[in-house]
C-alpha cells in the first residue's frame, strides 16, 4: 500500500480519545463500524495486505480437491496439486474473468475447468487447453504458507513471512499440536454486525454474566489475561473452576485431553485473536475456531470449527455435541 492509503478514512480528531494511554482510552467513532469507506479500506490493510485464514488444510484432503473462499476483496480458488501442495489462484479464467468454482463449494478433478468457456488448466494452474487465443496464460497464483494445519493466504505478495506474522503465538499454541487435530464439526452463519464489533466481544467476558451464565459456572469471567508477545495477534488464558474437566455444560468431556498439554494448561482455555480474521479458542480437549469474512459493514460471515485429536474421534461412542452444544 502506498503511504496515503495508511491511513483510515475516519476524522483524525475522533480517533484522539481512542489513542490515550491504556486504561483511558475509548472506543472506535461510529464511522469505524458503520461507514462503506471504512469498510473498504479494512478490506485493502487488514486482509489484502496481510495474511488471511481461509481455513483447514483438512477440507483439501486429496489431489484434484478444489476449494473456492472469499478473501478480503478477491475471490481465491485452493487447490491440492499432484505433489500434495496446496496452492492458490484468483478464482476467474484468463479468458473473459469467468468465476471457476463458485465460492463455497468444493469439487474434485485432475483439472481446473472453466465453466463457461471450457479452458482447462492442471492442477498447478498451467493453461492445458485454449480457445482461439494466441498467447497461452496460466492462472494467477496467491501466495500460501500453511500453519499448524490452517491455510493463509496473503492476496497481495507483500507480506512479510508467515512466521514472522505469527510471531511467538507459534511456540504459545505448541502444545496443543494443531497440526495434528481433526475437524469434527463445522457451523457456518450471517452477524448483523461490524466484523470489529466481533472481535471485540470475543476478547471482553464483561457480557459474559448475563449472556453466557453457562460459560461463567465452568470458567470464572474475570480470570482473563493479554499476554505480551510478538506477532499479529493477541490473547492469552481463562481459568476452568477446580472441579471442571472443560467447557460443557456439565464440566465434562466427552473426548479426551490433548496429550502433549502440561497440568496447568489443562486447567486453562486459551484465547488468541489472530490478525482481522481467526479467533482461536484452545481448550484441554478440543479447540474451537471461529474464522470471520466481513461482508459489509454491517455484515459479516462466520465459519465455527471443532478440532479433536485423531484418537478421541476414533474412540468408540464419540461424539462432539458436549463442546458444539456448549458453543453454539
Amino acid at each position: 500500500m502506498d503511504a496515503s492509503s495508511l491511513v483510515a478514512p475516519v476524522d483524525p480528531s475522533a480517533l484522539a480519545q481512542v489513542l490515550r494511554p491504556f486504561g483511558e482510552g475509548e472506543g472506535l467513532p461510529r464511522d469505524a463500524y458503520v461507514s462503506p469507506a471504512v469498510h473498504q479500506w479494512e478490506l485493502g490493510a487488514f486482509l489484502d495486505d496481510a495474511w488471511v485464514c481461509v481455513g483447514r488444510a483438512q477440507a483439501l484432503d486429496q489431489v484434484g480437491a478444489q476449494r473456492a473462499i472469499r478473501a478480503g476483496r478477491e475471490g481465491v480458488l485452493l487447490v491440492r496439486d499432484r505433489s500434495g501442495e496446496i496452492r492458490g489462484f484468483f478464482n476467474v479464467c484468463r479468458h473473459r474473468a469467468h468465476e471457476l468454482v463458485q465460492v463455497g463449494e468444493c469439487v474434485r478433478g485432475g483439472q481446473i475447468r472453466c465453466p463457461y468457456h471450457g479452458w482447462v488448466y492442471e492442477l498447478d494452474g498451467a493453461l492445458r487447453g485454449q480457445r482461439r487465443e494466441p498467447e497461452p496464460r496460466g492462472l494467477v497464483p496467491v501466495r500460501v504458507e500453511i500453519w499448524r494445519g490452517f491455510v493463509f493466504v496473503n492476496l497481495s505478495g507483500s507480506a512479510v513471512p508467515l512466521a514472522q506474522w505469527l510471531g511467538d503465538l507459534d511456540a504459545l499454541t505448541a502444545a496443543h499440536d494443531l497440526e495434528s487435530l481433526q475437524i469434527a464439526a463445522t457451523h457456518s452463519y450471517e452477524l448483523v454486525a461490524n466484523w470489529k464489533l466481533v472481535v471485540e466481544n470475543y476478547h471482553e467476558c464483561y457480557h459474559c454474566p448475563l449472556i453466557h451464565p453457562q460459560l461463567c459456572r465452568v470458567s470464572p469471567p474475570n480470570s482473563g489475561q493479554n499476554y505480551a508477545g510478538a506477532g499479529a495477534w493477541i490473547g492469552g488464558p481463562m481459568q476452568l473452576m477446580t472441579d471442571v474437566e472443560t467447557m460443557s455444560f456439565d464440566g465434562k468431556s466427552g473426548g479426551r485431553p490433548l496429550p502433549r498439554l502440561s497440568p496447568e494448561q489443562r486447567r486453562s482455555v486459551f484465547y488468541y485473536g489472530v490478525g482481522a480474521n481467526l479467533l482461536l479458542s484452545l481448550h484441554p480437549d478440543y479447540v474451537l475456531t471461529h474464522r470471520l469474512e466481513p461482508l459489509a459493514p454491517d455484515r459479516t460471515r462466520v465459519e465455527c470449527q471443532w478440532l479433536f485429536h485423531p484418537d478421541a474421534i476414533a474412540a468408540p461412542g464419540f461424539s462432539p455435541a458436549y463442546a458444539v452444544d456448549f458453543g453454539t
